[in-house]
């Protein structure tokens, strides 16, 4: 009876591909196993085993398994139901989940190599033109892949020619698949067997006493091992005897020295596990025992707890009895530049316990911390970004989501479009472990799940050690710049207070929501300024490399000294990002080390790692960033936090834009006076009587909370009301409108009148292709399954109209 295989390919494709399995690989083939399957014409995918099972497909012909690539499965059953969960939730393909969750060097991409068959007889006179082209090519050279046959042929459509070829006997196509994966290799000596004696050793050492080079070698040998008592590598020998690869070659090769490779872990901790006695206050002892009764219950608990009131302390003590009892746990950050001071935390208490997981790290990296977390071998604690979620878990016992109010843990580009705090919900689940949110500033959904008794809610009020919050001050810059109290984008009362921290000897954090010099570059006679020729946006001055460019497509250009439009030299910059906050402080400061941290500066694999060891060992004064700042970093020597423009927050195009600046801006404030003096924080806007920046100033969670819900109930939107949201693309401007016009009024039929749009976006044209957004409103008693279902049943209609299959439809479920 012959074998089949469903197989999940790395594609957007709706349902899985089934396969045949030989009979030699029956018994080898496992669920979970990465297989090599041809799909389509000349391509060859690395798939994931779904199902095993003797159901022959009926619309095709199952093609052959060409190779099993794993001796024991690479994905768990846990990781597939996982997976299959999030394709249905998030309507994409699990295909697409599948390429998220693996790293890169797990899913081979195969190339068609065409080479000559020299055991095949065939008549050259019998070929083509084009056909004897290819063949004198591979007299030449060896390989050919299917791009260089084009080239040749100066056409796309090369197959038929390769299959008469083939016909011929003259070539032999074959699939080569490239493995990226390559673990990291250490060269070691040490001494040969035949010299261990130490009547040996002495005849040797005085043989070498006419080479004092080759001599000290092997003296500093003895030395580093008694000293290390672990093997020694090549590279550290050569450095601490100062001796070239030279003198170990010439006593590798007389047979004095042995070489031998090991294989290393790429990512190691090397420093000391410190025996640190945790001491919780009376607060943290609460929340603690409140939590435990919570989890033993299997509720999910939301911990409410104000800036450096002491919640990482209380994580730490419950992963310390989750890995006590050999179950794994899961530690999620919004942010890598949260991950890196974390990390040095975790470490000092769990040393080679702690894996990081984020997408700073290498191909290589990742793969060895997948490879630990699926054999359960190295590591129980994985500290990561939203990605992590889809490691192969074995045992998890718990899982924390820090900062779980961040936006970052939405993934919007590409699918799947999921919202990592959700999916862990439904993680821990499936494992049956615990989940802990903990933020300053919860979400309202997740406040509001804690009201509904869906989640616990434990509270921390009070910051450690009885420090008082920060006094949080407004300060009134239009009526400043009408008093021409303003220094640059500086009022008087923010550089009054820095003077004095700087004075004192403190450190101070500006917070611009905005990278870059300036936003606009303005010509004073025309009033023309230079725009993306691929985007809907203006470009950004850039002062560092003196050039204009664009934060969506990447497009730059040089910094223009006479307007393009009219040719007039008077050209001023509008608006100010964080690059212009530095210049200004350079000058203002000039005294004082000034640094800055956005995009710009931290995108090397250790950038955000230099920046805040440099920042927390006061090398840097004064440190301007954008939000990657805010977010739970712990500076002991901040007394004083500033917030350059307030309002850019506010004024932003969404239904979530107060409660974004409430969070944003409470937890900016928490960066100062974390230790016994109280902080300072002023912000400056343009209108204090805000009723945001009034909750803010005075801390008020409960308010905000109450309005913004009112709001959303008033106007229909998430937690009362779900959303869906879908984006039609197309390089076609009528196109967009008409099939967006289409697609709008087909789910109005059933939705009306919860449908908004079709709408452009703010910046409707990003990369030469234009945007259009459908937004449907899903009330609370409407079931979510069924809406999903008539969506997908109108996007089956759509593209059955042919015009619009050039138009892209992305869908993004609770795109918030």
């Amino acid at each position: 009876m012959p074998v089949f295989a469903n197989v999940i390919l790395p594609l957007p494709l709706d349902r899985l591909f089934t396969y045949q399995v030989a009979e030699e690989d029956f018994d080898a083939l496992k669920i979970g196993m990465r297989v090599a399957v041809p799909f389509g014409k000349s391509k060859v995918y690395t798939g994931v085993v779904a199902k095993i099972h003797q159901e022959e497909p009926q619309q095709y012909e199952a093609k052959l398994i060409e190779e099993i690539l794993d001796e024991k499965p690479t994905v768990t059953t846990h990781q597939l139901k996982f997976w299959a969960w999030i394709a249905s939730y998030y309507m994409c393909a699990e295909g697409e989940v599948m390429k998220a969750a693996l790293p890169s060097a797990f899913l081979l991409e195969s190339e068609t190599v065409v080479e000559l068959n020299k055991k095949g007889e065939f008549d050259e006179d019998q070929l083509n033109d084009q056909e004897f082209l290819i063949v004198e090519a591979l007299q030449n050279q060896s390989l050919l892949k299917i791009q260089e046959v084009m080239q040749i042929l100066e056409k796309k459509t090369v197959l038929p020619v390769l299959n008469s070829l083939v016909a011929k006997n003259a070539i032999i196509v074959n699939q080569e698949l490239y493995k990226q994966y390559k673990p990291k290799l250490i060269k070691y000596v040490r001494l040969a067997n035949n010299y261990q004696s130490e009547q040996k050793l002495t005849t040797l050492l005085e043989e070498l006493s006419n080479a004092p080079k080759q001599r000290e070698l092997i003296l500093q040998l003895f030395s580093l091992q008694a000293k290390l008592k672990k093997p020694i590598e090549k590279k550290q020998l050569a450095k601490e005897s100062g001796a070239s690869a030279s003198s170990i070659k010439s006593l590798v090769t007389k047979g004095v020295l042995e070489e031998y490779t090991l294989q290393k872990d790429r990512v190691n901790y090397e420093g000391e596990v410190n025996d640190i006695q945790l001491h919780f206050n009376k607060e943290q002892e609460q929340a603690y025992s409140e939590i435990k009764k919570h989890f033993e219950n299997n509720q999910v608990t939301l911990l409410h707890g104000v800036t450096s009131s002491g919640k990482t302390e209380i994580y730490i003590k419950l992963i310390e009895e989750v890995i006590a009892t050999g179950k794994q746990v899961l530690y999620l950050l919004p942010e890598i530049a949260l991950t890196t001071q974390l990390i040095g935390r975790l470490q000092a208490y769990f040393g080679q316990e702690v894996l990081v997981y984020h997408s700073k790290y290498s191909v290589n990296e990742r793969v060895e911390v997948y490879k630990h977390v699926l054999n359960n071998t190295k590591g129980k604690i994985v500290i990561g970004a939203r990605s992590s979620i889809f490691l192969p878990f074995q045992d998890l016992g718990l899982i924390v989501v820090d900062e779980a109010h961040e936006a970052t843990f939405k993934q919007y580009d590409p699918a799947p479009r999921y919202q990592a705090r959700d999916a862990a919900v439904v993680l821990a689940n499936f494992f049956g472990s615990q989940l802990l949110l903990g933020s300053a500033t919860p979400s309202l959904e997740s406040f509001h799940n804690a009201e509904l008794h869906k989640y616990e809610l434990v509270k921390l009020t009070k910051r450690f050690g009885n420090v008082l919050p920060p006094a949080i001050e407004l300060v009134d810059i239009k009526e400043n710049h009408k008093k021409r109290k303003m220094t640059g984008h500086f009022s008087d009362r923010l550089l009054e207070e820095m003077k004095e921290a700087l004075a004192e000897g403190k450190q101070v954090i500006l917070f611009q929501n905005r990278r870059g010099f300036s936003p606009i570059l303005e010509c004073n006679t025309c009033g023309h300024s230079p725009q993306c020729p691929n985007c809907d946006v203006s470009l950004t001055y850039h002062q560092h490399n003196n050039s204009l460019r664009c934060h969506y497509c990447g497009y730059h250009m040089a910094m223009q000294q006479q307007c393009i439009a009219c040719g007039s030299s008077e050209i001023t910059t509008k608006g100010f990002g964080t690059e212009q906050v530095e210049t200004e402080l350079e000058a203002l400061f000039p005294d004082h080390k000034t640094a800055r941290m956005d995009l710009d500066t931290t995108r090397g694999k250790y950038g955000y790692e230099k920046i805040i060891t440099a920042f927390e060992q006061q090398q840097i004064d004064i440190l301007v960033g954008t939000q990657m700042l805010t977010k739970g970093l712990d500076f002991r020597n901040v007394d004083l936090v500033g917030v350059m423009n307030a309002d850019s927050l506010l004024n932003f195009p969404d239904f979530r834009a107060h409660e974004r600046s409430f969070q944003l801006l409470l937890q900016v404030a928490g960066r100062a006076g974390r230790t016994k003096d109280r902080g300072k924080v002023l912000i400056q806007t343009y209108n204090p009587y805000h009723q945001i920046l009034q909750q803010v100033s005075s801390n008020n969670y409960t308010e905000m909370y109450k309005e913004q819900m009112d709001d959303r109930y008033n106007f229909k939107y998430p937690p009362y009301y779900r959303l869906i949201k879908l984006t039609l693309k197309s390089r076609d401007y009528n196109l967009v409108n008409e099939a967006s016009a289409w697609l709008a009024k087909a789910l109005s039929q059933a939705f009306h009148p919860h449908v908004l749009g079709p709408e452009f976006p703010p910046v409707a044209r990003i990369r030469n292709e234009y945007y259009k957004n459908i937004v449907v409103k899903i009330p609370p008693k409407n079931s979510i399954g069924k809406t999903k279902e008539y969506i997908n049943r109108v996007l089956k209609s759509y593209h059955s109209i042919a015009n619009y299959r050039k138009v892209r439809v992305i869908i993004n479920v609770d795109p918030y």
